[in-house]
């Protein structure tokens, strides 16, 4: 059942959404190498109650940090560790909140020091194909014509493994909603998607295979041939002619702006069409 959200109700996913922003830009503002991940959580977590709100994914199934953090080849779901951060690691982190009865969620990878220009194409493919992705969420368009943006720009053009295991999400009351938003998929299939359906796209790009494996902590992703892997995510309500983004990476990047341990990682604006 896919439920389409109220004026009313997207205001407060939005909320919810703009709390995660401000807890993964308090993060982009301590992260660095020589910090670890637990200490990350244990900020994220006190700033996140601070303002009345519930970290989503604490407790969520069992898994037992507030924030999903993973390391280079980590792709999603790690779980935040006394692991040194390192120059020229990339780190994903994902982060979700609950207040006012909704749920918010958005992800970010951050590059540490100096990395290759190898990785650095993939952090800002993923970063761009996201927005390329949110192009196609519109009113009258299908969850399909998300999936073949992302994946058309990341596997065709760029020679990228998209993962097909993990996928987009609607999200309001729950963490978890229909439908499905895959970062593959064909033009014109999958639900039509119609004014005030909110969800989360959140491409997961591999350097190398698409394939993935789980480890034996029973959350953790990884890239089945140990490359590095990027993820961004934005919760998005569709509207007609332009999606509204409800969250808000500038957030994030002015804080990255400050941090001189932490490289930019821009979003290619000539590659979009609508900026």
């Amino acid at each position: 059942m896919i439920y389409y959200k109220t004026d009313e109700e997207v205001e407060l996913i939005r909320q919810s959404c703009l709390l995660v922003c401000k807890t993964l830009a308090h993060v982009a503002s301590k992260i660095k190498p020589g910090v670890t991940g637990l200490a990350l959580d244990k900020e994220a977590e006190a700033l996140i109650r601070d303002h009345g709100a519930e970290p989503a994914f604490k407790g969520y199934r069992g898994f037992p940090g507030s924030l999903c953090i993973s390391i280079n080849e980590q792709v999603v779901h790690g779980i935040p560790s006394s692991i040194v951060f390192k120059e020229g690691d990339i780190v994903s982190i994902d982060c979700g909140t609950y207040i006012n009865d909704f749920y918010g969620d958005s992800a970010y990878t951050f590059a540490l020091g100096e990395i290759s220009d190898e990785i650095m194409n993939l952090l800002e493919t993923t970063n761009t194909s996201l927005y390329k992705g949110i192009e196609s969420a519109v009113h009258g368009k299908r969850i399909g014509d998300i999936g073949f943006e992302i994946q058309n720009y990341c596997e065709k053009q760029h020679k990228y493994g998209v993962v097909r295991e993990l996928v987009g999400h609607g999200i309001g009351r729950s963490l978890h909603e229909a439908p499905e938003v895959p970062n593959y998929g064909k033009r014109g299939r999958g639900p039509l998607m119609k004014s005030g359906l909110v969800i989360a796209i959140e491409p997961m790009i591999n350097l190398g295979t698409k394939d993935v494996k789980q480890l034996n902590d029973g959350w953790t992703v990884v890239s089945k041939d140990a490359t590095p892997s990027a993820h961004y995510e934005h919760t998005i309500c569709v509207r007609k002619g332009k999606a509204d983004i409800l969250s808000d990476h500038a957030l994030i990047e002015a804080e990255i702006a400050k941090n001189a341990n932490v490289r930019e990682v821009r979003v290619k604006t000539e590659e979009l069409a609508n900026v």
